[in-house]
């Protein structure tokens, strides 16, 4: 990575501005080649990460309604369970057909100089047990799992075939993995690591090589606080490098969330374990729109105590929050990436 051109910022997903359109160029103005890649803000019913997936499972085959669930922010999910005998079955997913559908503004916001030639297309992604965990009870987790991860694989293969390789970048997010399940030392004996990072290998096998690959880490942002809070990035580094193994696309990114208390070099001491891959960018999030460019400074320099060429982003997406902070929020993104 440059750093005579600054460092380059990610953008996590989520982007609540109108329009997938509105999103392309708000942030090409703001931050210009720093993006690499550009989302399409997960405007309209996406925007609050896969909530909208209850729909996909209300109509799936050989799921019934069981239980609910409350979540911090508010958040009220209705758990589905296998109905004895039935064979799992689920239909679009919907990420095929909002990806191809967002893709056709990108192409008109590019042929229009909004976006640069260079900049890729970013599709973010839940993985399999993300949607699994969250919206089925857990003695019918097993029987769902195979069922969401052969679907899941075919909207890659749609997303691929629509749209241009050299344009598309995906992006697994990563966080029922930390929330749910590896922070939680009963559900890790349950869901151990090694099956988890076997499954994103799996749906990550039909990318075809041209299109890019990155990795999100993530502990969550509903009600705009993490679901736990990390001790440092050793737990996130073990999943990375056991991914580095078992994915064998290549991996663009890899990013991680820093929280903003976090300024101590503690908390990235454990990237010295890191087995980042060659031509493997790292994102850290320690962008902050609640203490700003001082905060950031803070989180930058105790990292680049462990580390020092990384890219820059927040936490999370930008789903939660009101549409007219973004543009502050990117003028943060492209201050912080030209600190020292």
């Amino acid at each position: 990575m440059a750093q005579l051109q600054g460092r380059p910022v990610l953008l996590v997903g989520s982007v609540p501005l109108e329009t997938a359109t509105a999103v392309f160029e708000e942030v090409s103005s703001k931050l210009g080649p720093l993006a690499k890649r550009i989302p399409d803000g997960e405007t309209g019913v996406r925007k609050d990460w896969i909530m909208w997936q209850a729909d996909v499972l209300k109509e799936a085959k050989g799921l019934e309604p069981g239980s609910t669930r409350d979540l911090q922010g508010g958040y009220k999910f209705i758990l589905y369970r296998a109905k004895p005998g039935s064979a799992v079955e689920f239909g679009p997913l919907g990420y095929a057909a909002a990806a191809i559908g967002s893709y056709q503004e990108f192409k008109r916001a590019r042929a229009g100089g909004k976006v640069s030639t260079s900049t890729r297309f970013q599709v973010s992604l839940p993985t399999p047990i993300a949607v699994v965990l969250s919206f089925c009870e857990e003695t019918s987790i097993q029987a769902v799992w195979p069922a969401y991860e052969a679907r899941l694989k075919k909207e890659i293969e749609e997303i691929t075939a629509a749209i241009p390789h050299q344009d598309l970048a995906l992006q697994w997010d990563i966080a029922v993995e930390f929330c749910f399940i590896l922070e939680s030392p009963e559900m890790a004996k349950t869901i151990p690591m090694e099956l988890l990072a076997a499954s994103i290998g799996r749906v990550s096998e039909p990318i075809p090589a041209a299109v890019e690959l990155g990795l999100h880490m993530c502990y969550g942002d509903p009600g705009h606080k993490h679901v736990v809070e990390p001790k440092d990035t050793a737990l996130m580094v073990e999943l990375s490098n056991r991914l580095f193994a078992d994915i064998k696309h290549p991996i663009a990114w890899l990013h991680m969330p820093v929280p903003r208390d976090r300024d101590d070099v503690a908390y990235f001491k454990p990237l010295k374990d890191l087995k980042l891959p060659p031509g493997t960018e790292l994102y850290l999030g320690l962008v902050h729109r609640t203490d700003g460019v001082a905060g950031a400074r803070r989180r930058l320099a105790a990292a680049k105590e462990v580390v020092t060429d990384f890219g820059v982003a927040t936490e999370c997406g930008f789903g939660r929050r009101p549409p007219d902070t973004v543009p502050t929020l990117l003028d943060l993104h492209r201050d912080v990436a030209f600190l020292d």
